[in-house]
């Protein structure tokens, strides 16, 4: 089977970047992805914002925008997926092309611009898995021509309550115009104090969910201990760290310096793990973490859970390595975690 989807990769690999994710979004809505891969040890077991997680290993948002496969893509044995970025409109995104391979680097830049089918769509297919095992995250964002881009992520919280598993709120994208300018500190309190509000009122007659903060990796130092603040402030369950860079590394060539979009893995994993670090040290070990960029491999997942990861997520690297990564890199922290002397996930987690 292994052969298989390295075989399936690589025919992937030979259409254009937009078109080969299609065609696997297809092929997985027609049954043809992994199936019964579900991985779920004792020393792999953590939890995040309050869930309960098989492994730590989940799917990025960017992969499955509409909620076409998330139980596909658990049962290539991620322990969560994260849906989306959704927005309550459907829209179209950013002209193609859009997104890029730099094979040689293990990495992608993309400008897609929250290309999705919005909302309705959304929820009718999470309504549809209900009664399905395991865990599914629904990524918000806002409309690019939304004329209050706030009062669209409360729309979302609201529509989804009760449909996905928890909330994450999508301000950290570089693809649409401005929206990263909800990182700023008034902004970031005008929003997140309505998604408070709105969540109380939603949660006032039956379940809670939690919402996580994703960021992006080009925050200034002395930004992440305000943030960590604000999180705290309005009871967030856990931050997200980190989006893609629109820093472009000098070792990517020249080829790509000029090319918009955010910029995801190898070239994203030391900056985004060392920003992981630092809101590590600045939430105390009190907030709880997701790592995400530039996982390739079990030591890099261990290093992002040293640095104070009590879950991950990746994508980039499924364009280059196929769905078999997945258990490879839990079969690597398994050993890894063994010869460290930690018995669970939780005993490694800011170690380094």
């Amino acid at each position: 089977m292994s052969l298989l989807y390295k075989t399936g990769t690589r025919l992937l690999r030979s259409l254009p970047a937009e078109s080969a994710h299609l065609t696997t979004v297809r092929l997985l809505r027609a049954g043809l992805g992994p199936k019964g891969a579900s991985i779920d040890r004792a020393e792999l077991r953590t939890s995040v914002g309050g869930l309960d997680l098989p492994n730590p290993v989940g799917l990025a948002a960017g992969f499955d925008k509409n909620a076409d496969v998330p139980d596909a893509m658990l049962g290539a044995g991620f322990g969560f997926v994260e849906c989306g970025t959704v927005t309550p409109r459907p829209q179209a995104g950013n002209p193609k092309p859009r997104l890029f391979r730099i094979p040689e680097h293990d990495a992608v830049i993309n400008r897609m611009g929250f290309n999705n089918a919005g909302l309705d769509a959304f929820a009718a297919r999470l309504r549809s898995r209900q009664g399905q095992h395991g865990l599914v995250g629904a990524n918000l964002g806002a409309n690019k021509d939304s004329d209050d881009r706030i009062a669209d992520y409360l729309e979302g919280l609201t529509r989804l309550w009760g449909l996905s598993d928890y909330f994450t709120i999508n301000i950290s994208s570089p693809n649409t115009p401005g929206l990263r300018e909800l990182q700023g500190a008034d902004a970031m309190d005008a929003l997140l104090e309505r998604i408070a509000l709105t969540r109380a009122k939603l949660a006032a007659d039956g379940p809670n969910y939690p919402v996580f903060l994703k960021v992006a990796p080009d925050l200034d130092d002395d930004e992440i201990p305000r943030i960590v603040e604000q999180v705290r402030a309005y009871a967030l369950d856990a931050i997200i760290v980190s989006n893609t860079t629109t820093d472009r590394p000098a070792a990517i060539g020249p080829r790509w310096a000029e090319e918009a979009g955010g910029l995801s893995g190898q070239p994203l994993f030391d900056k985004s793990t060392r920003l992981l670090g630092q809101f590590y040290a600045a939430t105390d070990g009190q907030i709880d973490l997701i790592g995400v960029g530039g996982i390739g491999c079990g030591a890099q997942a261990y290093a992002k859970i040293r640095a104070g990861a009590k879950a991950l997520q990746l994508y980039s690297a499924l364009v280059f390595h196929g769905p078999q990564l997945v258990e490879a890199i839990c079969n690597d922290l398994s050993v890894r975690l063994a010869k460290d002397g930690f018995e669970t996930i939780a005993e490694a987690v800011g170690a380094g």
